[in-house]
């Protein structure tokens, strides 16, 4: 069977710029994001070779959610500037390895993975996600599977439908009303107030869904249904927000994503930006001793992040 890797670019992105030390070139060009982003795909495509390989990002741009919700992620802190100009770099680096990014205004990078996963898990490919984002586990599915960085990627876990159930108690699918029961601080929206994780995967073990439990609710204990009657519309909005749009109006041409190695442009970029012990990594050079601070504080933390 054929595999699709489909990446959350800015999931990984960030896990990169939190994971490493501020990496800079010789001139301050900060580089630990591109260096960390490509550890890990690095990684992804020796574990598990895939055929195909997209990776997906967010827009500056408002998305369908914050006009749902203006207040949606509002309370996010502001990204650095390191971050932000590294975003461009790894974008380059991805062009120049000849691997396809995608992006659309208005829609989350989860979106287009799973408008993507969507398309092809009854085409007879495996399709593995890598992000480190939680609320893409609804996208599990039979050939359908979350692959989750715990520490960098030297220690991961695959989530199928079975890990899912084990950890939420429900089917993948269910993840959107459950969250919609629960809210979600990290994305700032509340949902039911003062229903937690057991008692949302309770109900929905019950009631299969949030429509079910509201049109059971003179059944529900009383303290409960007074929360979900005088919350009702912020759970309805919740339920939208924390569903992933599975039909993005996108032109995907899959074998247009066809992968077989890193083309040799992406080495004389890893170079310009002074990565040479990635350089030799992804094209078995032969690695000289390096004197500069990036590479001191890289062979470092090498050991100690365990992420590359």
């Amino acid at each position: 069977m054929n595999t699709l890797l489909l990446i959350d670019g800015n999931a990984i992105m960030h896990r990169a710029f939190h994971a490493l030390p501020p990496f800079k070139t010789k001139d301050g060009i900060p580089t630990n994001v591109i260096y960390g982003f490509f550890s890990m795909l690095h990684k992804s495509i020796a574990d598990f070779r895939p055929n195909y390989i997209v990776v997906c990002f967010d827009t500056p741009k408002p998305t369908f959610r914050n006009k749902l919700f203006k207040e949606y992620q509002a309370q996010r802190p502001k990204i650095s500037d390191d971050f932000i100009t590294q975003i461009p770099l790894v974008k380059e680096a991805l062009d120049k390895s000849g691997i396809t990014h995608l992006e659309k205004d208005g829609f989350e990078a989860d979106d287009l993975i799973g408008t993507i996963a969507q398309k092809f898990k009854d085409n007879g490919i495996r399709v593995l996600i890598l992000s480190g984002d939680r609320d893409i586990q609804q996208l599990v599915a039979k050939n359908v599977y979350v692959i989750t960085p715990k520490l960098g990627l030297s220690d991961i876990k695959m989530y199928d439908k079975d890990e899912v159930q084990k950890k939420f108690g429900l089917d993948p699918d269910k993840i959107p009303d459950l969250k919609a029961l629960m809210g979600d601080p990290s994305d700032n929206y509340t949902g039911a107030k003062g229903i937690g994780p057991k008692t949302a995967a309770k109900l929905l073990q019950q009631y299969k869904s949030v429509k079910g439990i509201y049109s059971h609710l003179n059944e529900v204990d009383e303290k409960i249904r007074k929360s979900l009657e005088e919350n009702k519309e912020n759970v309805f909005l919740s339920y939208k927000l924390a569903t992933i749009d599975t039909k993005v109006p996108i032109e995907f041409n899959i074998e247009k994503t066809k992968f077989e190695k890193f083309n040799d442009e992406l080495k004389i970029y890893l170079l310009k930006y002074g990565m040479k012990s990635l350089a030799s990594r992804f094209f078995s050079l032969t690695p000289k001793k390096e004197k500069s601070r990036h590479n001191k504080v890289e062979n470092k933390n090498e050991n100690q992040m365990g992420l590359f």
